[in-house]
């Protein structure tokens, strides 16, 4: 029938696109890891934003890994969401890792802002001083803080009654299409909670870095100063505002699909997750291309990739 031929074709595309933006975005996030790896093994040692950018690295490749796992038995397998605690199970390991990732790019965002920026209120000074102690701690209350929402997850999915999921939908648990009852205000309302907490952190952390760099580069071109410093000073604010439009849309995103969680096979939604699992991905790229020994490195193994193709 049509509606069949609708379902099928809406399937195969969503099973094209996902599966694309997931293994590209696995794949950038293991070259990420990779090389801090080797880059630890040489030098045996890591500095902060090596640890924030390691676990980050981490948290996305996992990320995608389970999403793409989770969408690929919910198109082929979909009985396997009537097996406790499957959806559960599920539900409590996508909340843990895109807590984390939310929150350990916010933390990125803060080091950043602190390591980077030039302002001469004690109290930042003071940071900028026991940054590299701070970090550690911030990372593992990221962890804990992940945790804490992945156990309370998994509890309210518990007493959610089995027969009002539905899981032919793509996404987290709050993206499963259900009836919308008092089982799931809870989790609407901590996702929503993560969600503005890491974007708040974010947006405090990036606007202050833009004014420092902007103030730094009006002073350097007051003194008619044109060298690498104030060039490097144009790709800092390129990188941080570039990051701060797509942490923002993603944002945008993430509270959509609250919004439209409910509905099934919905065109918004299916958009909305699109550019929602574009972020793991385009931020890592970013992330690369601001960072000179990453960006040297994907340059390098890309050219002799380049060189053996040409060669056979």
């Amino acid at each position: 029938s049509q509606d069949q031929f609708n379902a099928t074709s809406y399937d195969v595309m969503a099973t094209v696109i996902i599966t694309l933006q997931a293994f590209a975005g696995m794949w950038i996030n293991t070259f990420i890891v990779s090389v801090l790896c080797i880059s630890w093994v040489k030098k045996k040692s890591f500095n902060s934003n090596e640890k924030i950018l390691l676990l980050l690295g981490c948290s996305r490749f996992w990320y995608l890994c389970i999403t793409w796992v989770y969408f690929f038995l919910s198109i082929n397998y979909p009985w396997c969401f009537y097996v406790q605690p499957i959806p559960q199970l599920f539900a409590a390991i996508q909340s843990f890792l895109n807590s984390s990732n939310l929150w350990v790019s916010a933390c990125l965002c803060v080091f950043y802002c602190i390591k980077i920026g030039n302002f001469r209120h004690i109290f930042f000074i003071y940071l900028k001083v026991k940054v590299d102690r701070i970090v550690p701690w911030l990372l593992l209350g990221s962890v804990l803080l992940s945790l804490v929402i992945c156990i309370l997850v998994y509890n309210i999915s518990n007493e959610v009654p089995c027969n009002n999921l539905n899981s032919t939908t793509l996404g987290n648990f709050w993206k499963l299409s259900a009836r919308v009852d008092k089982h799931f205000f809870p989790i609407f309302f901590i996702s929503g909670f993560v969600f503005a907490t890491a974007f708040m952190a974010v947006m405090f952390s990036t606007l202050p870095l833009l004014l420092s760099l902007w103030r730094h580069k009006r002073k350097m071109q007051t003194n008619s100063v044109k060298n690498l410093s104030m060039d490097a000073h144009i790709k800092a604010m390129k990188s941080v505002l570039s990051f701060f439009l797509i942490y923002s849309i993603n944002f945008a995103c993430l509270i959509l699909t609250l919004i439209y969680a409910t509905k099934k096979e919905n065109p918004v939604m299916f958009l909305i997750l699109v550019f929602q699992y574009a972020f793991p991905a385009v931020h890592s790229l970013i992330l690369i291309f601001s960072n000179p020994k990453l960006k040297k490195t994907l340059l390098r193994t890309l050219s002799c990739v380049k060189c053996k193709v040409c060669t056979r």
